[in-house]
């Protein structure tokens, strides 16, 4: 399976449950990427990897003229529809995080929420940032920790999991310091932050029920198991977050980086 058919795949996998219930669940992420971003009445705003629009939603109420681009149709579909509910007019496409659909220095800003981290080829995604941010324009990322957190739910995951394509990035790669200054370094002045957005939950169990109804990669990939090995990443997956539970219940943290640039001239 090549880049191609990855992301074929993910645009379908991406939109398989109501992924709109899930943004709640990392809102210190959210607010800290907005904050990062400090959109100013009026600037064009290009939110990549969208999603259901909760970054989106949060640069309009700003007062940006913004844009959200996602891979996955269903998704575009739903964000219309809670902008529309909300009275907010932003400017919702289906679109390639790898190859952006908008013309050079298009936007004043631009951020991304754990969304565009899972593009397989990464030096396109940073290609595609530097292009469409104007000399001077902000950047502002946020990612999850390659340390810690939401990589080790996926290493839960990851044995009942197909392999990846040859030469695809680690998402979590976005969430190493080094590796950012890495793709990014050339062309926008880089500084980090760092935060955390616990994963709670009553239990191990309601959290599985979450991520296996909400969230489309735990989704399509319980879905695609025969019923033992369903049964066998239901029972590894709830135990795992058991074991982050206290007096409260589940309480595990999910460090994240924060990207901030500024584009060179």
């Amino acid at each position: 399976m090549g880049f191609e058919e990855l992301k074929k795949r993910q645009s379908v996998i991406w939109g398989t449950g109501p992924y709109e219930r899930l943004p709640e669940h990392y809102q210190p992420l959210l607010d800290h990427v907005a904050r990062a971003l400090d959109v100013r009445p009026g600037e064009r705003v290009l939110d990549v990897a969208t999603g259901t629009g909760a970054l989106a939603t949060l640069l309009a109420r700003a007062g940006g003229q913004v844009t959200g681009v996602d891979l996955a149709p269903a998704l575009i579909t739903t964000a219309k529809r809670l902008a529309a509910d909300d009275g907010l007019d932003i400017a919702y496409e289906v679109g390639d995080a790898e190859s952006l659909p908008y013309p050079e220095a298009s936007f004043d800003a631009v951020g991304s929420t754990v969304g565009s981290m899972f593009a397989p080829d990464h030096e396109a995604v940073a290609r595609e940032l530097a292009r469409v941010c104007r000399p001077g324009g902000r950047l502002a990322l946020g990612h999850w920790s390659d340390e810690r957190g939401v990589v080790d739910m996926f290493n839960v995951m990851k044995p009942f999991m197909p392999p990846p394509p040859q030469g695809a990035g680690s998402p979590f790669q976005w969430g190493n310091r080094e590796y950012v200054e890495q793709r990014l370094g050339e062309d926008f002045e880089l500084r980090f932050e760092e935060g955390d957005a616990p994963q709670i939950g009553e239990s191990g169990e309601e959290v599985w029920e979450l991520f296996s109804t909400v969230y489309g990669p735990t989704r399509t990939l319980a879905e695609s198991l025969d019923p033992d090995r369903r049964e066998e990443l239901h029972r590894a997956f709830a135990e795992f977050f058991e074991g982050y539970r206290d007096e409260q219940g589940v309480r595990q943290p999910r460090p994240f980086l924060v990207v901030i640039g500024t584009r060179r001239g």
